[in-house]
């Protein structure tokens, strides 16, 4: 990986951007990418478009939208009791056990405070409670305030938690952090626009980083209306079964390392999957393919039924661990997506088909 893309993956993921709170990260998309796009902007939502426009801007040059959201899982604050101890509530899908005795920070509008989610030592815990996960209602953060005066002249009511962020190189290509679902997604599209630069394009070519997926695909629903596109590409993350526990028979035979994940079903134009598979043939990228017999749970939902409806693609970034503080994926995995989607760009023109 380029040694100032690899800066930029680090920068996104060491970027708190819970969804709502994506502000932060999107100056760093904005920075990044003022050299590389002949446009960057943001609308009134917070999803940032880092545009390339073919030469003459023509009215007839197709639109390719490529989609990765920039919001990660994240906590608020709900309540501070009279002992300075913090009361959250999920923004996003959690899972409890995954979260406690985790360190959080609480990203507060005067900056971070570190925080320590807990409850009970197993010690005092019931016979019943052992067995039970608890509710977040039974859990607290400790920010070591005395008092609620304390913990309140630090933190208000609705401020975001994260996990504490870091990114941690592993062996064999590997690296794990929480959020690469989907600051991994996000940085792919953003590097497929880089690689394009200074190339000849027969279409525009919009990256965009989209806000408020975790809460409902929110981002990509208003950006998509904004682009209007030809063809839309979602870039998300999805599981990785070369684990112990892979369930392949309902996930498929995903390898972190194995390239880039290519979607096929229903939420997918056979059009552009075919194409995403010939420009990885020809440019000897390695692909997986999996099949999901449903509407997928990613931005590519929202653009496939934006307006007259849309030709969307999905790819996926092998992940293990999803949704927990020790997300990991292959650094090859992003680098080949990111160049599959530059090429699949290269090769859009006014006369690619996209009618099934």
């Amino acid at each position: 990986m380029e040694h100032t893309s690899h800066e930029f993956l680090k920068a996104l993921l060491e970027t708190p951007s819970p969804s709502g709170f994506e502000q932060p990260i999107q100056q760093v998309v904005r920075e990044r990418m003022k050299p590389f796009a002949d446009e960057v902007r943001t609308d009134s939502h917070g999803n940032v478009f880092a545009t390339r426009f073919p030469e003459g801007r023509p009215a007839d040059a197709p639109r390719v939208m490529l989609a990765g959201h920039c919001d990660q899982i994240g906590l608020m604050v709900q309540y501070i009791d009279s002992d300075g101890f913090l009361y959250i509530q999920p923004i996003g899908g959690w899972d409890m056990q995954i979260l406690l005795g985790q360190y959080l920070t609480v990203w507060t509008k005067t900056g971070p405070v570190t925080g320590v989610v807990a409850r009970r030592a197993i010690h005092l815990l019931k016979p019943e409670e052992r067995n039970k996960v608890p509710d977040f209602a039974d859990v607290w953060v400790d920010i070591g305030a005395r008092n609620k005066e304390e913990a309140e002249s630090l933190v208000q009511c609705g401020d975001p938690l994260t996990f504490a962020l870091g990114y941690r190189p592993l062996r064999n290509g590997l690296a794990a952090s929480p959020a690469m679902d989907d600051k991994v997604g996000l940085w792919v599209c953003m590097e497929a626009v880089r690689l394009l630069h200074g190339r000849s394009l027969k279409a525009a070519v919009y990256g965009v980083s989209t806000v408020a997926e975790e809460i409902g695909l929110r981002g990509a629903t208003t950006a998509t209306y904004a682009v209007n596109p030809t063809v839309g590409i979602a870039v998300d993350v999805t599981h990785a079964t070369d684990v112990p526990s892979g369930d392949k028979k309902t996930q498929g035979d995903i390898k972190c390392g194995g390239g880039p994940v290519l979607y096929r079903g229903p939420n997918i134009s056979p059009r552009v999957f075919d194409l995403l598979e010939a420009t990885a043939k020809a440019h000897n990228i390695p692909v997986q393919v999996r099949g999901t017999p449903r509407a997928t749970g990613t931005d590519a939902n929202a653009i496939q039924i934006a307006r007259e409806g849309v030709a969307t693609g999905l790819i996926g970034i092998p992940n293990r661990y999803m949704h927990s503080p020790v997300e990991v994926v292959h650094l090859d995995d992003l680098s080949n997506s990111a160049k599959l989607l530059a090429e699949f760009c290269a090769a859009v023109g006014p006369d690619t088909n996209w009618i099934p």
